[in-house]
């Protein structure tokens, strides 16, 4: 007897064996993945790879439910032992669970093999940031033919505090001027809306006036053959634009994203106003910046004080 795994959406079934192998039902899990969750085509590709290796360690033909938590233990000590770092363990691990989740609910096998399961313990890390003036460093004029493009996309991404993909994914009509706001698709396609400050407002009017597009190029930032820009083009143009203006050569957009909640912090907001900008899922992501903060106030104090250094003699 086969079993329909039915697909929301007007997607056509997937049909599957009662006992799918372990090739099979990650196929569909993958298929599932993309057309009903509706994940990004980049958390996609991570699952792909990270269960392809999985598949590979226990065999594309065996059948799912024989497979068992000590395979998968197993299978992370290999991982460890060809000097994966913690996080990309912490990651595989997730990838696997997250699909034993989705078979126990099939009815492909009971258990999650992989609940309970520990990675190696992660080592805290900080999040980089650049200070205001590197920011600002970034947005001085040069005479790059599409400066006006990234000036714009630069005051976009850093001022609304955006991922690269979301700033290259924002369409004509995710902007309203009127309300000086942007309608945000973030991670899983969360909605979000986030305000313009008024600097961005500026570069991004000056950029639209001369956008040349053909009317169906619903895209706001275009390449110079009038098509969306890439999110490698974004981190190129980033390096380019530091060894020209003289920033920090190690901006990354992530780090402008990082910084963009550093310097709110600093200003006093909220943590969760912060949270919300961000599209931040839990507060504890958020919660990350407190502690930046916190060790840049130490540096300072160390710094400054008069009687942060010791006595001698």
């Amino acid at each position: 007897m086969a079993i329909v795994l039915r697909l929301p959406n007007q997607i056509p079934a997937v049909e599957m064996k009662a006992d799918p192998c372990l090739k099979e039902a990650v196929t569909s899990f993958l298929h599932e993945l993309a057309d009903v969750r509706l994940a990004s085509k980049h958390t996609v590709s991570a699952y792909r790879r990270d269960l392809s290796r999985f598949t590979e360690h226990c065999g594309e033909e065996r059948v799912l439910k024989t497979i068992t938590r000590m395979q998968v233990q197993d299978w992370l000590v290999h991982c460890h032992a060809s000097g994966l770092a913690a996080s990309t363990l912490a990651r595989r691990l997730s990838a696997v669970s997250s699909f034993f989740d989705a078979a126990v609910h099939a009815g492909w096998c009971e258990t999650n093999v992989a609940a309970g399961v520990r990675p190696p313990k992660q080592p805290k890390r900080l999040p980089r940031t650049l200070p205001p003036e590197q920011t600002q460093a970034l947005m001085h004029q040069t005479d790059r033919a599409s400066d006006c493009r990234d000036l714009a996309l630069l005051a976009v991404m850093y001022g609304c505090g955006l991922r690269v993909s979301e700033v290259v994914g924002l369409n004509l009509h995710d902007i309203d001027m009127h309300q000086f706001e942007l309608r945000v698709f973030g991670k899983g396609r969360k909605e979000r809306i986030v305000p313009l400050p008024q600097g961005a407002i500026q570069y991004l009017q000056a950029y639209l006036a001369e956008r040349i597009a053909p009317a169906e190029e619903q895209a706001v930032f275009l390449n110079k053959y009038s098509k969306r820009l890439s999110v490698r083009s974004v981190q190129r143009m980033l390096k380019d634009r530091a060894l020209t203006t003289g920033a920090d050569i190690s901006v990354t957009p992530h780090r402008l994203r990082h910084s963009f909640a550093t310097h709110l912090l600093a200003g006093g907001v909220d943590l969760r106003a912060i949270q919300e900008l961000l599209g931040h899922a839990s507060l504890a992501t958020t919660e990350r910046y407190t502690h930046l903060d916190i060790t840049k106030l130490t540096e300072v104090y160390d710094q400054t004080h008069p009687r942060a250094k010791k006595r001698t003699g």
